[in-house]
């Protein structure tokens, strides 16, 4: 019988290492753009691909399933949490709960300014409760509504709301990925959340501009004043409105800042949406067990209430969880078969300046992320790749952790199969694609983060000048200490 433990492992070439990762990317992109193919499809050829080329370095086949089914492992907590939401979804719109934000929103927010107030709602909606997943799943569903009744088109305003909630994300100690970036790269939780500061704030004005700009052309005269009074009239003859339907969504908010687990309060918040959906709205247990599985279903007569309610259901998502699972198996796979390592490894030693290593990270932080579907991949790997380099170079951790943030974290809805951009586009019930032009936050701080690279502001050092060659650790206790030899990249 072969054992499961990987023997004899080859590590990857350059040239090697590389051949696996531009197969993978040809795959995907040829397959998108030559013949529209899904992407579940892409990512299972990917990794059938992919076999041939771990069997090459030495794995047999127990060992490639193992890294694939240990990485796919990490799709449950999430994948349950993408069931749960659908099943929100179709709660929510059964119970008045979207019905109601939408019909009283349509009145609050002037079309003009709505995609600034979005973005400026999400963020402090996601500052508070510190999950980006919990602000889409909530404020973002009903401001979708809102925006495709004022005549806004869907991308723009899922641009904004994603902005809007990775920002409040990132920044919010209370958010687990702001947590976890500054542990991985040696740092302190609050002298990251200031640093990353630099260059969040620019990008974050920079957005809100452009979001108000794009605003104006939306102004009450460009709104289908008709199709609106339909919509609400349609709301107000077939939901019972007001203070009751908002139960649900008080409840999940408070369970979040609370810091409850995710899935329990998206559980207990559906939930109270079932029982008001029964008890408030008039719906029965059957009808409202079918709101769950397979999402909200009318035959209203009119096309912008069928747009906005039917939707949600535990079905809706299960494409995406497929998604996820092809994209983190895959991932594994590259993973086990060190093909990151092995294109760092090659130029490290030449990265001398802090613009070159900014770059690298920004890209290393974006590979990682497609190849692992998952910021915390991401963050983890990003991490433990490029510290040494930073420690080689003097540079403090919240350096490396704010680029991180800065690309990794916040550009984990744009990647389609990871799963921020897969309960986004599930959420929000728009493709990555039609919002991906609009997340003006997570293509524009990237581009901050390189600027500082370059010229060198804002990339503090540690007071202890390090001669080249050398490395920096950190005890427990933060003390640096100098060693013999550089840190070899792991």
């Amino acid at each position: 019988m072969e054992s499961d433990k990987p023997i004899n492992i080859k590590k990857p070439s350059f040239i090697y290492a590389l051949s696996m990762l531009l197969t993978v990317v040809a795959i995907i992109s040829v397959g998108l753009l030559a013949f529209d193919a899904p992407i579940q499809i892409l990512m299972f050829i990917s990794i059938l691909t992919i076999i041939p080329f771990m069997m090459g370095l030495g794995f047999n086949y127990k060992q490639i399933e193992k890294s694939m089914t240990r990485s796919m492992s990490r799709a449950l907590q999430p994948g349950l949490i993408l069931l749960t939401v659908g099943i929100l979804i179709g709660a929510w719109i059964a119970s008045g709960t979207v019905p109601t934000l939408v019909y009283y929103g349509i009145g609050a927010i002037s079309p003009q300014f709505f995609l600034l107030t979005t973005l400026i709602f999400c963020s402090l909606v996601s500052l508070a409760i510190g999950t980006s997943w919990g602000t889409i799943g909530t404020a973002g569903i009903a401001l979708m509504g809102v925006g495709t009744t004022m005549g806004v088109p869907a991308g723009i305003t899922a641009g904004a709301v994603i902005s809007g909630a990775f920002f409040g994300d990132k920044m919010s100690p209370l958010s687990d990925t702001t947590n976890l970036t500054p542990t991985v790269t040696g740092g302190e939780l609050f002298k990251h959340i200031k640093h990353m500061l630099w260059t969040t704030v620019p990008a974050y004005i920079i957005s809100a501009i452009i979001f108000l700009f794009i605003g104006l052309k939306y102004k009450t005269s460009a709104v289908n004043a008709d199709s609106v009074n339909q919509l609400t009239g349609y709301l107000a003859d077939h939901f019972n409105l007001g203070l009751v339907p908002l139960i649900p969504i008080m409840v999940l908010v408070i369970l979040l800042v609370l810091k409850k687990p995710a899935l329990p309060s998206i559980f207990i918040g559906t939930a109270v949406g079932g029982l008001i959906a029964v008890f408030y709205q008039g719906f029965t247990f059957s009808d409202t067990i079918g709101f769950f599985y397979n999402g909200y279903t009318i035959e209203s007569g009119v096309e912008i209430a069928d747009k906005l309610l039917i939707r949600g259901g535990l079905t809706s998502m299960l494409a995406l969880i497929v998604l996820f699972l092809f994209a983190l198996g895959l991932g594994g796979m590259l993973a086990d078969a060190g093909v990151l390592e092995a294109l760092i490894e090659s130029f490290a030693d030449k990265i001398q300046s802090t613009g070159l290593l900014v770059f690298v990270t920004i890209f290393v932080s974006y590979a990682t992320l497609a190849i692992g579907g998952s910021i915390y991949f991401s963050t983890v790997m990003s991490g433990t790749l490029m510290r040494p380099i930073y420690e080689r170079l003097n540079l403090k951790p919240e350096n490396l952790s704010r680029v991180i943030e800065d690309t990794g974290t916040q550009g984990g809805a744009l990647v389609p199969w990871t799963g921020a951009g897969i309960f986004a586009a599930g959420a929000l019930d728009v493709s990555a694609d039609t919002y991906l032009p609009f997340c003006f936050l997570a293509l524009i701080t990237p581009l901050v983060s390189l600027f500082y690279g370059i010229t060198g502001l804002t990339m503090t050092k540690n007071e202890e000048e390090i001669k080249p060659g050398k490395k920096i650790q950190v005890n427990n206790k933060g003390k640096k200490n100098q060693a013999e030899k550089s840190l070899p990249i792991m």
